[in-house]
């Protein structure tokens, strides 16, 4: 089809209608098939491709599974408080309260505010990374030679900043972040060795406690010792469920779980969206 003129053009676009990549949304996302989720529920779907970035704003409540296709997808994540970003996720916090530096089913994904953004409630992987944070634009440059979004390998840190603006947020807003389905351990001497992806396949489910704005770039991680930039397609699905409640047994796994959940429920009983 000619795309000379701008009828050409137009028409060629107008052709591309209904067509199917292999790493794109699906719009509405009810249309993903065999959808893990009642009919109707599902409110994101999308694949990210490898290098690549995705971001969304969920509703308290809403279940939000990550899966590795290939078994080299890298999903940083952030996390903010979608009416008051100032609260984000803090992974310090989320270390330290928890007594655990490793990401895993039943953990808590809290915020400087000692509240619980979100909560892990299934993890097939087991292979997550609280210290390391994402790639940068001068770490991805000296390793593969350019780092920036536009380039065949761009920092996790450049493709936050993209997402972060269509959220009204700065670079400045952007903490430190988590990473899962590539893993890191600490070694006796303090030193970390990277122990790499379960394989293709692995998932991880978190449930949002609040209203969440969430980021996401899905890159190597910076510990990757490959020299080659390796990254392959992430699966996003979100669909809507409900906020964890009393009486649940992550609610009262620990009493630092506890307490931060205390903490959320006070704080939004006291703005009446609890």
């Amino acid at each position: 089809m000619a795309t000379e003129t701008t009828y050409g053009a137009r028409d060629h676009a107008r052709a591309q209608e209904g067509t199917r990549a292999e790493a794109m949304p699906v719009v509405p996302a009810v249309d993903w098939p065999d959808p893990p989720c009642a009919a109707g529920h599902l409110v994101w779907a999308e694949t990210v491709a490898g290098g690549n970035y995705t971001h969304r704003v969920l509703a308290r409540g809403t279940e939000l599974r990550l899966t590795d296709l290939r078994g080299d997808a890298c999903a940083h994540l952030l996390l903010y408080v979608a009416d008051r970003p100032w609260e984000r996720l803090n992974v310090a916090d989320t270390v330290k309260v928890q007594w655990n530096a490793y990401l895993g089913e039943d953990r808590l994904l809290l915020s400087d505010q000692g509240r619980v953004l979100a909560s892990v409630v299934a993890d097939t992987s087991g292979r997550h990374d609280a210290l390391c944070g994402t790639s940068t634009l001068v770490r991805n440059t000296e390793r593969y030679g350019d780092g920036t979004p536009q380039s065949g390998s761009p920092a996790g840190r450049e493709l936050f900043k993209l997402a972060a603006a269509k959220n009204g947020l700065e670079p400045r807003d952007l903490p430190p972040s988590l990473s899962f389905f590539q893993g890191v351990q600490v070694r006796e001497d303090g030193s970390l060795d990277f122990t790499g992806s379960t394989g293709p396949g692995g998932s991880v489910t978190l449930r949002a406690e609040q209203d969440l704005t969430v980021l996401i770039a899905n890159v190597p991680h910076p510990a990757d010792p490959r020299p080659d930039y390796v990254s392959t397609p992430l699966e996003v699905l979100a669909w809507r469920a409900a906020p964890t409640a009393p009486g649940d047994p992550l609610w009262e796994a620990t009493p630092e779980g506890r307490r931060a959940f205390l903490n959320t429920a006070e704080f939004l009983a006291a703005r009446g969206l609890a």
